[in-house]
């Protein structure tokens, strides 16, 4: 059998040089090096396309969804030196879908549209996604429980991965949003950020004031800071206030010389307004 051998590059562009056209054989060839839309890979072609995307070193998404029908959850990837790209995340039946982001850091993703909801009175869909292997985001959509609007900002990734679950619930009963106002005020020069969770609910880090939209599954919320304090030679105390009688929540520390995004800052049940007060320690070092 004879062994099929590729034409050179240099070979196939003198076909065309200046004066000369290509025999009717020549043609034929240069017509067979390329691929058309509708030829399908061999299982050998398969096997090297997979090896050559597994030394690919983009940025990407990987999802995986169950019971979401039809749904289509579409999300916008902005990087910093490409056009934006839709990711559409749709039911894969728990199989991993993953696919590579376009351009380069740094990549941020917001909720372009939501499409095809398809649930019961009580039902819900959860939605998990990492920003960072340090923590997870939860949000809770669907049946009108309106917390992922178009546009919603996801965040910016902190990593080379974004892993996303979509997957649904039942919860026996309508579910609620309790909004609780949540004030910052950071009084170093340090860089800190916050974030917030509660039940199926997260929040990414910020460093402004917020608003939370958690649910009335559980009232309680957690709080954690991110700083980099390697270069500081001073602790730093966050403590949570009740904003109405400014009686106080909690209190954590955050370490000079260390770096984390996950310092945990303290727990509150059925707070409407709080205020978190950042001050260098007098007692820590």
């Amino acid at each position: 059998m004879k062994k099929d051998e590729l034409t050179p590059r240099q070979e196939l562009k003198t076909y065309f040089e200046t004066g000369k056209h290509p025999t009717q054989g020549q043609f034929s060839e240069l017509i067979d090096s390329l691929r058309h839309r509708e030829d399908t890979l061999t299982n050998k072609e398969k096997a090297i396309l997979a090896n050559s995307l597994a030394l690919i070193e983009n940025a990407f998404i990987y999802y995986s969804t169950n019971i979401i029908g039809d749904l289509k959850f579409r999300v916008v990837v902005s990087s910093q030196d490409e056009e934006d790209q839709v990711v559409t995340v749709r039911q894969t039946e728990n199989a991993v879908e993953k696919q590579f982001l376009l351009g380069s850091a740094p990549y941020t993703f917001k909720v372009k549209e939501i499409l095809g909801e398809t649930l019961k009175e009580t039902e819900y869909y959860l939605l998990r996604y990492e920003l960072s292997p340090s923590y997870t985001i939860f949000r809770m959509f669907g049946n009108e429980l309106n917390t992922i609007p178009e546009g919603f900002d996801l965040g910016l990734l902190e990593g080379k991965r974004l892993p996303i679950q979509i997957y649904k619930q039942d919860y026996g009963r309508k579910v609620n949003v309790i909004n609780t106002n949540i004030k910052f005020v950071n009084k170093t020069e340090v860089p800190i950020q916050y974030r917030v969770s509660g039940s199926n609910w997260g929040s990414r880090f910020r460093a402004e004031d917020s608003v939370t939209d958690h649910y009335d599954i559980a009232d309680h919320l957690s709080f954690n800071y991110k700083a980099d304090l390697t270069e500081v030679n001073r602790s730093i105390q966050c403590t949570i206030f009740d904003e109405d009688t400014n009686s106080l929540l909690a209190t954590n520390y955050l370490y000079a010389g260390l770096n984390q995004d996950a310092w945990y800052g303290g727990d509150i049940s059925e707070i409407r307004n709080v205020r978190i007060e950042c001050n260098y320690s007098i007692n820590e070092k």
